[in-house]
């Protein structure tokens, strides 16, 4: 039965507290301890050395006893193959508000054969999580077994699909190999635990989205009780939790043995509501129960492991009408997540995770089969680690998360009605505080001002469109406190001698706040914008946001001994305001596009950050700082009128770095494997009759799967050999790929043609595995030179761009099915063909299993920066072939950045889409994606830095493979500058 919403509020107010634990690993119940009050939060956690205890109630995670509210964003290092920028993102999700980074932890990017596990260079995660550490951020670590992510076989490696044993179950051959992996990673993982003070690892996940098949079966609970022991065997003593990606209450507290360990495990869900959509309800203002995402486990916080910040790219972007990356962020702007977020927050989810919030790149054949290759997702950070307006309401629901406590412990409260009943308000308040909390939500197409007469606010508050906004009354704010406001307060901080409180809003809005006063203030104006009135113990303060920037107003003389700063800040300059703390205590610094670190030695803050334009720099820094510097020079400054150090001169912007044209091209054709007299003597033969896979062996036919031979990533050739049976008339080629796979076919040399999987529509833009059958008549003159050559030597030839793996989101070994040929049959005779096959060679020891396949440049080395392609042509581009085949081309260039300058270079191809052919992207060797030019989207490739060598040169090279229906390129190569900033981090070569 679904409680209505009067019961379940009833309900919630008295319900029993769930479980805490303690990091020493012994559990204590809360439902006998005393409810946690709000207090100050944890602060930033770092690899301390201290032993520190994480626990939970129903109302938040608690750290060390004290409400910890988690605002996490999601980055998947092996995505970002430049572990110098892992820092930089790390440092830019930080100081916009997050306090943590959520991590898939990818099997098939670390174990390239079974026993064989890598976590050195850019599959180092002891790094990554040694500097999410130094940056100030807790880690959620999600290492599988199957991660999903829009990755091949979800991250199951590709040898996994030529084994025994049913995934993600409790089948003993698979738990063999899952015992390995966890070893591996949880061995890294053990070692940066916050509860050991040698990290900050917080909670860790096992498993994702488990289909609700297994949810009741005992293989289902069989397996996850595995998981869950021996993760704890492994010295993981931190909370775990599963990610329910239908919120259907799959998984919670007590569905599945634990080894009697109690209140340790967490209940987790993912949503992305669609934009067209109004946001759902999925806790205490929800329907309940247990498909009501957070109220499925009432003892335990809401918590969205996976909260939709964006969707990823299809293959022809149909899902997006072809406008790819762009439609995604533009559907889910900043309005979108402020209507989602906040919601969330008024539904009492406060384990709030953002999947993406810098997406990065699925390079070399990472990607699963539906997925171009960028992975920008229309995330906050784009994929050339560009902050987006979309950071607005995270950067400023995330500061007042951080700064002010009383969100950590929220009960549902009285119902508030809107005086416009087209908004929707969410009330909620703190027991301990006294604090109220108003989440106000427009749903409809234009914006609304209303007053909020049940909760005394009487003065119009404005919700844009498809909006939503966050209010609260009986506030502290340092010494003072808030009656209310009609705009977000985004922190609230002491820095030296003053309390400062920020508020912020849309562009426009006219911010009113209003301060209890028991003596009358001496306000003083320090802008032109704000306006102020005082009437019977209440200070009044109103602000235009945006019309001069900052607008400021200090506060004294009302009997307060420390005077209050009131900031107001309208989205844009808010993303200009960044706290920082310090052992010594809090500062404020405003106006550079990113402040990275703030240390104070002595009377000086030295401080570290990003400009884009000339701007000014004001501080307001803790008691004896008298001096600054930025990025390593001093900043001459003077005390401001609202207390702070203030910059005489701006800081400098950037100064764009010149982009070489690229020229010098060198060419070279290849597949040889084509002519009837190459030697394959070496090929692996493919004349097994059994297969582990999910896709049946054709009867009479040869197992010609490329998994089964090893072979489990990128293109794959076939050589079919026969002796006499001149007359063949036609051939009919089986094959299954990933989405956007094709094959194409020689006999004795000379081309049958090229077969390709169609283009997915918006029904099919997911679907991960294709099948078709290619039947290729034989041409008149080849036909009447096999009937002469009678018992001759034959060779028929075939090329597979496999693509990658599916998913397997539905556990039915879907990641099993055949990449390849899968039967080969002929009209006019019946030949008894020796097959073999070539696949990629050793997985490269630097890039990794996924870098390479299988075509004749890449086992030559033809991608590589050392290759001597002296003997290669030259040639000019835009350049048009029209051949069946492959065909290389090979430039240098080389950069001169300025030091000190962080540019984000891309690399566009244009030509015209009527033109079919595709491209491998090789930068000094690392295979940086695929376009494909007449299917799309993708036209724009980010290089990384590190890979990327932005001061000295650079090997590109191209892989063009097309299919001879029509003329091939590649058009237009050239170099783009996606982003600059002056500031960065150092980068050391990849």
């Amino acid at each position: 039965m679904e409680l209505s919403r009067r019961t379940f509020h009833a309900l919630a107010g008295t319900a029993t507290l769930g479980l805490a634990l303690t990091g020493s690993g012994s559990p204590t119940s809360a439902t006998s301890a005393r409810p946690v009050r709000t207090g100050p939060p944890p602060p930033v956690p770092s690899a301390d050395g201290r032993r520190h205890e994480i626990g939970f109630d129903r109302h938040s995670l608690l750290v060390d006893g004290r409400r910890l509210v988690l605002w996490s964003g999601e980055m998947h290092p092996f995505r970002l193959p430049s572990p110098s920028l892992w820092r930089d993102v790390l440092q830019k999700m930080r100081a916009h508000g997050y306090n943590a980074v959520s991590v898939c932890v990818a099997w098939n990017h670390h174990s390239p054969a079974p026993g064989r596990y890598d976590f050195s260079g850019v599959r180092d995660l002891d790094l990554f999580l040694r500097t999410a550490a130094e940056t100030g951020l807790y880690v959620i670590v999600r290492p599988g077994p199957y991660i999903g992510a829009d990755v091949d076989a979800g991250g199951l490696p590709g040898w996994l699909t030529a084994t025994e044993g049913r995934a993600r179950t409790s089948d003993p051959t698979y738990l063999r190999y899952v015992d390995e992996w966890l070893t591996a990673v949880d061995a890294v993982v053990a070692g940066r635990l916050f509860t050991r003070g040698t990290g900050t690892v917080l909670l860790y996940q096992i498993e994702n989205e488990l289909d609700a098949r297994h949810v009741g079966g005992p293989a289902g609970r069989a397996y996850m009780r595995y998981l869950y022991e021996k993760v704890r065997a492994d010295g993981v003593d931190v909370p775990l939790f599963h990610n329910d990606g239908g919120r259907d209450g799959q998984w919670v507290p007590g569905s599945f043995g634990t080894g009697g360990e109690k209140g340790r495990w967490l209940y987790g869900f993912g949503g992305s509501p669609e934009p067209d959509r109004v946001p759902p309800d999925w806790g205490h203002f929800g329907a309940g129960g247990a498909k009501g995402g957070a109220t499925a486990s009432a003892r335990t916080p809401g918590f969205l492991p996976e909260s939709g910040g964006g969707r990823p790219g299809t293959w022809g972007g149909a899902e997006s009408d072809g406008k790819g990356y762009a439609e995604a962020r533009r559907t889910r702007d900043a309005a979108y997540e402020r209507r989602v977020y906040l919601t969330h927050l008024a539904n009492g989810i406060t384990l709030h995770n953002v999947y993406m919030t810098y997406g990065g790149t699925s390079w070399g054949w990472l990607p699963a089969p539906a997925f171009c290759t960028s992975y920008d997702y229309g995330a906050a950070f784009d994929e050339a680690r560009n902050a987006t307006p979309k950071l607005a309401p995270m950067h400023q629901i995330g500061q007042l998360l951080r700064h002010v406590p009383d969100l950590a412990r929220l009960n549902p409260a009285k119902e508030v009605r809107a005086s416009d009943e087209r908004i929707e308000v969410y009330h909620l308040t703190n027991p301990d505080t006294g604090a109220h909390v108003y989440v106000l939500r427009n749903d409809t197409d234009e914006a609304v001002s209303s007053t909020l007469p049940d909760a005394g606010i009487d003065v119009p508050v404005t919700v844009p469109a498809r909006d939503a906004k966050l209010i609260a009354a009986r506030l502290r704010l340092g010494r003072r406190t808030l009656v209310y406001s009609s705009v977000q307060p985004m922190l609230s901080l002491t820095a030296g001698r003053q309390d400062i409180a920020v508020f912020a809003g849309r562009r426009g809005d006219l911010a009113q706040v209003v301060l209890d006063c028991a003596d009358e203030p001496t306000p003083m104006r320090l802008d032109a914008e704000p306006a102020w009135a005082y009437n019977l113990g209440k200070l009044n303060v109103s602000a235009p946001l945006g019309a001069g920037g900052l607008s400021r107003v200090r506060v004294e003389g009302d009997g307060v001994d420390t005077p209050m700063l009131l900031l107001f800040a309208d989205d844009a300059t808010a993303l200009r305001l960044w706290p920082y703390e310090t052992p010594s205590g809090q500062l404020l610094v405003y106006g550079p596009a990113l402040l990275r670190s703030a240390e104070l030695r002595g009377s000086t803050v030295h401080l570290t950050g990003d400009t884009v334009t000339a701007t000014g720099l004001e501080v307001w820094a803790p008691r004896g700082i008298t001096r600054v510097t930025w990025n390593g020079r001093a900043v001459p400054t003077r005390i401001s009128a609202s207390g702070g150090l203030l910059a005489l001169r701006p800081l400098p912007g950037v100064t764009r770095p010149v982009l070489p044209a690229l020229d010098g091209w060198r060419r070279r054709t290849e597949n040889p494997e084509s002519e009837p007299d190459f030697d394959d003597s070496d090929w692996t033969v493919a004349d097994r009759t059994t297969t582990f896979s999910t896709t049946p062996v054709p009867e009479g036919q040869p197992v010609l799967f490329a998994d089964d031979y090893g072979f489990h990533y990128g293109d794959v050739w076939y050589r079919g050999a026969w002796t006499g049976d001149g007359d063949v008339e036609s051939v009919s080629l089986a094959y299954s790929t990933g989405t956007q796979g094709l094959l194409m076919a020689w006999l004795d040399g000379e081309p049958l043609g090229t077969h390709r999987m169609p283009v997915p529509d918006k029904a099919r833009a997911r679907r991960g595995t294709w099948t078709a059958k290619a039947a290729f008549a034989l041409p008149r003159d080849l036909r009447k030179r096999l009937r002469e050559e009678g018992r001759g030597r034959h060779v028929l030839s075939v090329l597979v761009r496999r693509m990658q793996h599916d998913l397997d989101g539905t556990a039915r070994d879907t990641h099993k099915a055949a990449r390849g040929l899968t039967a080969v049959t002929f009209e006019g005779a019946d030949p008894e063909v020796t097959w073999r096959i070539r696949g990629a060679t050793a997985p490269d020891p630097v890039r990794g299993p996924m870098n390479n396949g299988g075509l004749y440049g890449e086992r030559e080395g033809w991608h590589l920066p050392e290759h001597d392609d002296g003997d290669w042509k030259d040639t000019g581009l835009p350049r048009s072939d029209r051949r069946q085949g492959v065909s290389w081309y090979r430039t240098r260039f080389r950069l001169d950045v300025n030091r000190g300058v962080d540019a984000s270079i891309g690399l566009v191809l244009d030509d015209d889409p009527g033109r079919a052919y595709r491209v491998q992207i090789f930068l000094n060797g690392w295979n940086l994606g695929q376009y494909i030019n007449d299917v799309g989207p993708q036209h724009t490739f980010v290089l990384p830095n590190g890979i990327l060598r932005t001061r000295g040169a650079n090997t590109l090279a191209l892989a063009v493979l097309s299919d001879g229906t029509t003329p091939a390129g590649p058009g237009t190569v050239r170099l783009t500058l996606l982003g600059a900033a002056a500031g960065g981090v150092p980068v050391r070569p990849v």
